[in-house]
């Protein structure tokens, strides 16, 4: 399971000011239809930066956030939001409750058993869990591109990478975690579509701050990012990436 692989999970601390910079936000759809019901107080597990916690607080929310890595959880103090560095598992609510518990890009890392006893525990009547990701896949042009790139690394890399769309956290694990405890309501998937436009130094910024990416070596990475660069320069040093945010939401039963 994807959130054992620790090496990987808190390895977004040794680019925490890139990752800030380079990762995309969350559609503001998305943050509208989360506070529809009136919440307020919104936990942030797994907040990273503040990315996403951010934009609820802008909202006028409550937000607190609870980080295992140190490094990251600065940043997300430097946007005036109450973080606690601890693994969201082992931390101490201190009796506090919140009507949403959020987790943006995260929730796999989270033991899935733990993660829903957890966030049923800190939820008062009628708050609910909800854990998105930002999902995409590159233009057709560009991955016959970057395939062979890839694959240079090692056979059938190009398939194993999540910034070349091949991610295995879609949301069904969470769904299934929070149904099997018997402690939500049965969860609800909606998706959010929109796009960005990547120039070459943007798109190498983000596959940088890709867990898969970081555990290939600063050497090889920086190899990598060079024969990326050439293949998104030659079609014109920029693209448009259509992104899908799978929102997994479970209100407390």
């Amino acid at each position: 399971m994807l959130f054992e692989d620790r090496s990987r999970a808190e390895s977004f601390g040794n680019v925490a000011q890139l990752y800030d910079r380079a990762r995309p936000t969350y559609p503001p759809e998305l943050v509208e239809w989360l506070l529809s019901d009136g919440a307020r107080r919104v936990l942030d597990v797994g907040c990273g930066t503040g990315i996403a916690g951010a934009l609820f607080a802008a909202r006028g929310c409550e937000v607190t956030g609870v980080e295992v890595d140190a490094r990251m959880a600065a940043v997300a103090q430097t946007k005036g939001l109450d973080i606690e560095v601890a693994s969201f598992e082992r931390w101490d609510d201190r009796g506090r409750r919140f009507e949403l518990a959020i987790s943006a890009q995260a929730w796999h890392w989270i033991e899935p058993r733990a993660g829903a006893a957890k966030a049923a525990a800190v939820l008062s009547g009628g708050g609910r869990i909800a854990c998105f990701w930002n999902l995409g896949d590159p233009p057709a042009a560009l991955l016959e591109r970057l395939d062979p790139v890839y694959d240079r690394l090692g056979p059938k890399a190009a398939s194993l990478t999540v910034a070349l769309g091949n991610s295995t956290h879609r949301g069904e694990d969470a769904a299934s975690a929070f149904d099997a405890s018997g402690l939500f309501e049965p969860a609800q998937t909606r998706r959010f579509a929109w796009s960005r436009t990547y120039t070459t130094e943007e798109w190498l910024a983000l596959i940088t701050t890709h867990s898969d990416h970081q555990a290939l070596g600063e050497q090889r990475l920086q190899t990598l990012r060079e024969a990326v660069r050439a293949e998104i320069d030659a079609i014109g040093g920029s693209f448009e990436y259509p992104y899908e945010t799978v929102l997994v939401t479970a209100t407390r039963a």
